[in-house]
C-alpha cells in the first residue's frame, strides 16, 4: 500500500504544469516589454537594407524571449549614450542591443548575460603578411571605439607584449568609423568585438583579416534596472529556457555566433 501511494504521488507531481515565468504586473498589464535598441551593430542589430526592418541576432532573440514570457517586445530606438539613463528613468524596461556587461555599470543596471565575446585585432587583408604575429602590431596605429573599454584593453595588451614600442591608440566614433579609417590607411589595424567580425567579413569579402585571438573576455547582457528583481529573474529564466529548447543554438548558428555561445545565463558576470 505504501509503495502504491508513493507511486501515485510521483505520477501526480509529474503531471503538474511547469511554473510559468512571471513578469512584473505593470508589464503584464501593458502587454509589452519596452526594450531599448540602437540598430547599427550587425549582426547583433541593424536595419535590413532591403526592407528597413529591424534585424539581427538580438532582435530575433528578443522576440523569442517575449514569446517565452507571454508578451511582446516594443522596440525603442535610442542612442548608445541613453542606454543607462533610459532604464534609470523608466523610459524603457530593459536594453537588448549588444550591450557589454561591465562592473562599472552595475550601479545602475543588472545584466542578464547571454553571450560571450572579446575584442580582437583585424587588419586589411592586403596587409595580412605584415601581421602574422600579434606583436607586429606594436608601434602601429590601432583604432577602436572610444566609447568602449577597448582603449583600456588595448593599452593593457600593449603593456604586456610591446615593451618600449607600445601600440598607438586612435579613438574612433564607433566600429564603423574604425573600419573607414582602416580602409583609408589612417590606422594600421582596428579592434572590435569578435562577435561582429564574421558578419563584417562576409559583408565585405577579401577586405579584412583577424590577427591573433581575442585580447580579453567579455559578456553581453540584457540590462535591467537594479531594483527590478522580478524582471531580472524572468529574463534569466527565459534565456535558459531558450538554451534548453534549442532556440538559442539555432539563432546563434543563423547569425554565425556559435563560438560566442554560453551554456547558461548568468547575472553580472562582466568585470
Amino acid at each position: 500500500m505504501k509503495r502504491f501511494l508513493l507511486a501515485a504521488a510521483f505520477l501526480g507531481a509529474m503531471s503538474l504544469p511547469a511554473m510559468a515565468i512571471e513578469l512584473p504586473a505593470e508589464i503584464v498589464k501593458r502587454g509589452s516589454i519596452k526594450m531599448a535598441v540602437v540598430p547599427n551593430y550587425p549582426p547583433m542589430e541593424f536595419r535590413d537594407p532591403a526592407t528597413n526592418a529591424l534585424s539581427g541576432f538580438d532582435i530575433e532573440l528578443g522576440e523569442a524571449l517575449a514569446r517565452k514570457l507571454g508578451s511582446k517586445i516594443e522596440w525603442q530606438e535610442t542612442s548608445f549614450a541613453e542606454f543607462l539613463p533610459s532604464i534609470q528613468t523608466g523610459r524603457v524596461d530593459a536594453v537588448l542591443s549588444g550591450f557589454t556587461d561591465y562592473a562599472s555599470r552595475h550601479g545602475i543596471a543588472t545584466f542578464v548575460d547571454y553571450l560571450q565575446t572579446g575584442p580582437r585585432f583585424f587588419v586589411q587583408q592586403s596587409r595580412a603578411a605584415e601581421f602574422k604575429e600579434m606583436t607586429a602590431l606594436c608601434g602601429k596605429k590601432v583604432g577602436a571605439s572610444r566609447r568602449t573599454k577597448y582603449p583600456e584593453q588595448i593599452a593593457s595588451w600593449s603593456e604586456k607584449h610591446c615593451g618600449g614600442n607600445p601600440v598607438i591608440f586612435v579613438g574612433t566614433d564607433g566600429s564603423g568609423d574604425a573600419r573607414t579609417q582602416l580602409k583609408q590607411g589612417r590606422i594600421d589595424a582596428a579592434v572590435q568585438g569578435n562577435e561582429t567580425l564574421p558578419y563584417i567579413m562576409d559583408l565585405e569579402p577579401s577586405a579584412y583579416t583577424p590577427v591573433g585571438e581575442a585580447i580579453a573576455q567579455q559578456f553581453v547582457g540584457i540590462a535591467v534596472p537594479v531594483k527590478e528583481k522580478a524582471l531580472q529573474q524572468a529574463m534569466l529564466e527565459a534565456v535558459d529556457a531558450l538554451i534548453a529548447d534549442g532556440t538559442y543554438k539555432t539563432l546563434l548558428a543563423k547569425w554565425k555566433l556559435s563560438d560566442n555561445a554560453i551554456e547558461k545565463a548568468t547575472i553580472n558576470a562582466g568585470q
